[in-house]
């Protein structure tokens, strides 16, 4: 794909604070192609929920032209905030909510046509990331050469998405033309109702994380002695084994744990903020990520097994071996493919063992080059080009037919 016009639809906004698939493809389709990415339109529910906490975000109620919606941030790139409040009918009875939703893509879609008017996109490819809700009927309302349906998540396992999620996602991806997926486990999942589903693998982008530098170490860790066990990212009950924690922790007082991120509320009432040797850091600036990893001696990743992390892919691993360190995560089926540069522990008996073979390997340079390269394979050109493959593919196949 060269020279195209694409429409990228997602669920984080431009200004995400989090690491995101979407921005990072986005950015990488820009290079060789002219990009309208669509921030989340807002939805009545959470407008409420914004006034009745004293919040009142910069345009949450303004009703801007479609021009002044659009921003240019990079070259090739634009970002649109659509200038619409869309219902919040997640609540609706099944035959009632797809009417609403319908209703709901039928107003964004009227305002996403009058940007790609505005821009002068000539035949736009569209490109969802996972909104089977917001951008379910957008292929049917907009005129579009072809659509790209991104799965990165198994969203339809969480809370919010169980009532309408499962058949939402089905519809979708039955639709598209063309269904990516950044692991096996998803695009396994998404062949069952379209065969033109595959895996283009995983990005990470590493402008942050230079590991031939030498970082200062962080104020909060510098007093520390002993070995210094690490996470980064998000603390979430559904994701992170709090019981094994625990339970690790309480038989290893000589190690510092160490956790960077924001903490939902299990997390912020469990028993481990009454351990002396554990450190919430909360969250920080994407740049100074690196720092902290290079002040671990060992990262982890203690997940759970469910059928919501079963197919997900944690960023965190590629940005902890770019650094070359060594890493200990849950295994799992899809966890296989990082052997041999992760350590993989099955349980709460062999966890804290896991650890320990990895802190012996720290110093090792050899390993730590080779988590390093195998890290750098892992980019977002490499991951977009596959995309392009299978694009590629897909049009020769219909060529010879």
């Amino acid at each position: 794909m060269q020279g195209k016009y694409i429409v990228v639809v997602g669920l984080q906004s431009w200004d995400s604070k989090i690491g995101s698939n979407c921005i990072d493809i986005a950015k990488e389709f820009s290079k060789e192609n002219k990009v309208l990415y669509v921030n989340r339109a807002i939805d009545r529910a959470t407008i409420f929920r914004k006034l009745s906490k004293g919040i009142v975000e910069k345009g949450l109620f303004s009703r801007k032209s479609i021009k002044e919606s659009l921003s240019n941030p990079l070259q090739n790139l634009w970002v649109f905030d659509p200038p619409v409040v869309l219902e919040s009918v997640n609540w609706f009875p099944v035959k009632l909510f797809d009417f609403a939703n319908k209703y709901n893509n039928k107003r964004l879609a009227n305002k996403i046509a009058k940007a790609i008017q505005i821009l002068e996109f000539d035949h736009p490819v569209l490109f969802v990331d996972n909104d089977f809700f917001r951008a379910q009927y957008l292929n049917e309302l907009i005129k579009f050469d072809a659509f790209i349906y991104y799965i990165r998540d198994y969203l339809i396992t969480q809370p919010y998405f169980k009532k309408h999620g499962a058949t939402a996602e089905r519809n979708i991806i039955c639709k598209a033309d063309l269904v990516v997926a950044n692991s096996s486990t998803l695009s396994n999942y998404a062949k069952e109702f379209n065969e033109n589903s595959y895996d283009i693998g995983q990005g990470c982008d590493f402008a942050n994380f230079d590991y031939s530098l030498s970082y200062t170490k962080p104020a909060e860790l510098a007093a520390l002695t002993g070995p210094v066990i690490g996470y980064i990212g998000s603390l979430v009950h559904f994701r992170l084994d709090i019981e094994l924690l625990e339970e690790a922790i309480l038989n290893k007082p000589e190690w510092n744990w160490v956790f960077v991120g924001p903490e939902d509320d299990k997390f912020k009432s469990s028993q481990l903020h009454s351990y002396s040797n554990v450190y919430f850091l909360g969250s920080k600036p994407e740049n100074s990520l690196a720092a902290y990893i290079q002040s671990f001696d060992v990262c982890i990743n203690p997940q759970l097994v469910n059928e919501y992390t079963d197919g997900n892919y944690p960023r965190k691993i590629d940005e902890y071996l770019v650094m070359g360190k060594p890493v200990v995560a849950r295994a799992t089926e899809f966890m296989n493919m990082f052997v041999p540069y992760v350590h993989l522990y099955n349980g709460p008996e062999d966890f804290n063992q896991t650890i320990e073979m990895a802190l012996l390997e720290k110093a090792d340079h050899e390993k730590v080059e080779e988590r390093h390269a195998y890290a750098l394979s892992h980019s977002w050109k490499n991951s977009v080009s596959q995309l392009y493959h299978y694009v590629n593919l897909k049009k020769h196949h219909h060529a010879k037919q």
